[in-house]
């Protein structure tokens, strides 16, 4: 199977100037690289009506785009039953009906890991599982053999994150996130994963279930994320930050890509234009390039400057 590279919004809403930077990273890095581009469509959770279509309108008015037939998680529920059978056979998955709160509420094993699952369901006897499906649906969690893992990635290096026994389905019956992007990426011939910096938490957490189905572990690329002047990640109550909004304003697609390639010091125009001079292995060490990038609507002139003196959300 050919390597890949991949972008993978929720329709949730409209795409912002965040998150078509990370697309255009990512469409960057694959390119780069000689490899093909996927979209994934993660809609196993929240959804808006015909957030959809308008993300694929964006992503290509900013000049990202995508080989193959976009690929939809909720028609995939089949591949990720089959996988938890699969783990399921090896005693390595078992019921949970713990709720939030009384996993919030629960005392932390010694020496686990902060904010760790604490095993509450872990070793129930049958009776008490009887007990409590009468009670609740159960997700299923994977019993897992470690505490943490660590991953290589191309901007932070080795980063060792916090393995517990985390969910692989909800208790609506639907796939959790870290089981689904792992089957899928490992299914999908996706050897590369760029994505914003905020996701990188939880991917000790896949890396060790790509490991025990004995997929090999992509290659990783965490980007810094765009924010507001506090600090905190871009949002729609940020103002003007999806195409559409800043259309009204006055600004272009055109020129909203140029904005985000102006950013990552690469040259105006279409990507393929950026694709001549990017290189991944040298964006590392450009200090702008490792910072998050604030997103700044002032005086009715929208323009954007590089984070100085704040932290990396």
């Amino acid at each position: 199977m050919t390597s890949a590279g991949r972008f993978a919004p929720s329709p949730s809403g409209a795409l912002h100037v965040g998150n078509l930077r990370t697309a255009m990273l990512a469409w960057l890095f694959a390119r780069s690289s000689g490899r093909r581009f996927f979209l994934r469509i993660e809609d196993l959770d929240r959804t808006r009506a015909g957030a959809e279509a308008q993300q694929l309108r964006d992503l290509h008015a900013v000049g990202v785009t995508w080989e193959g037939p976009v690929v939809r998680q909720s028609e995939r529920e089949p591949r990720y039953d089959a996988v938890i059978e699969d783990l399921a056979s090896s005693g390595l998955v078992y019921e949970c009906y713990c709720t939030r709160r009384e996993i919030q509420d629960a005392p932390t094993a010694p020496h686990a890991p902060q904010g760790a699952y604490p095993g509450t369901c872990r070793d129930l006897s049958t009776a008490e599982r009887e007990i409590r499906r009468a009670t609740r649906p159960a997700a299923i969690r994977l019993r897992s053999e470690a505490n943490e893992w660590t991953v290589s990635d191309v901007l932070h290096g080795h980063f060792t994150g916090v393995v517990d026994d985390f969910v692989l389905r909800r208790n609506d019956g639907v796939a959790a996130y870290n089981l689904a992007v792992v089957v899928d990426d490992a299914q999908q011939g996706i050897d590369q994963v760029v994505r914003g910096d905020d996701l990188l938490s939880s991917t000790p957490r896949q890396a060790y279930l790509a490991s025990l189905l004995g997929y090999l572990a992509p290659e990783y690329a965490h980007v810094p994320l765009v924010v507001n002047d506090d600090g905190a990640r871009l949002a729609k109550r940020d103002g003007a930050v999806t195409l559409d909004d800043l259309a009204a304003v006055g600004l272009s697609a055109d020129e909203v890509r140029d904005l985000i390639l102006a950013s990552l010091k690469l040259p105006p125009g279409p990507l393929e234009a950026a694709l001549a001079v990017f290189d991944a292995s040298a964006l590392g060490n450009i200090p702008e390039t490792r910072k998050p990038w604030v997103w700044d609507p002032r005086h009715g002139v929208l323009h954007a400057k590089l984070i100085e003196g704040k932290g990396t959300r």
